[in-house]
């Protein structure tokens, strides 16, 4: 597991993002693509089809842009996890403190509710209330499924030992690696 500051073995090609909703996958995917000269490609856009249905073509989608040379996603969506895990050369891993992580779900949905701001295919966050009454709301699922990443990146580890994984705790790390080991890597 490499920290902020440690060396890549290789430039990447194929980087995906781990962590659990809020920790800042989709920011820090766009910035790492940004450094690669790579396409970012938002896994939740893929698989959201209007009124939140899912995509059917959501795999066939998943398989055509992972055959490509170039690209960075989130890792997501249990029907494509090993796909992703097996044509990915590293995975960034962020993993922010529980409360850091929900403190950063709660801003950003409220904010994209308030301003009623598209996601994906036309959907918008729904009502405030649906906290209380929906048990897959992204804040609850953010703070029950936020254990499940670190497990799923340790079974990752240990099915794929020759895959890089980078360990990110903060925003000042993610700064640091993105500056640092992932910019000289670039060259």
């Amino acid at each position: 597991m490499l920290g902020p500051d440690d060396p890549l073995p290789h430039r990447p090609r194929r980087v995906l993002l781990a962590g659990t909703s809020g920790a800042g996958k989709t920011t820090t995917a766009a910035r790492v693509a940004a450094l690669l000269g790579a396409p970012h490609v938002e896994i939740d856009a893929l698989f959201h089809g209007p009124g939140w249905v899912p995509r059917p073509t959501f795999v066939e989608d998943v398989h055509r842009f992972s055959a490509g040379e170039a690209w960075v996603t989130e890792w997501q969506y249990d029907q494509v996890l090993q796909h992703l895990a097996e044509r990915a050369d590293l995975l960034v891993h962020l993993d922010p403190p529980r409360r850091v992580v929900l403190r950063q779900v709660v801003r950003r949905t409220l904010v994209r509710r308030l301003r009623r701001q598209e996601l994906w295919n036309g959907n918008v966050e729904p009502p405030l209330r649906t906290f209380w009454t929906d048990p897959e709301h992204v804040v609850r699922w953010s703070w029950s499924t936020h254990p499940r990443t670190a497990a799923r990146v340790a079974a990752l580890r240990r099915d794929r030992p020759d895959l890089p994984v980078v360990r990110l705790r903060s925003r000042a790390e993610v700064r640091r690696w993105l500056g640092g080991p992932l910019a000289r890597a670039v060259g």
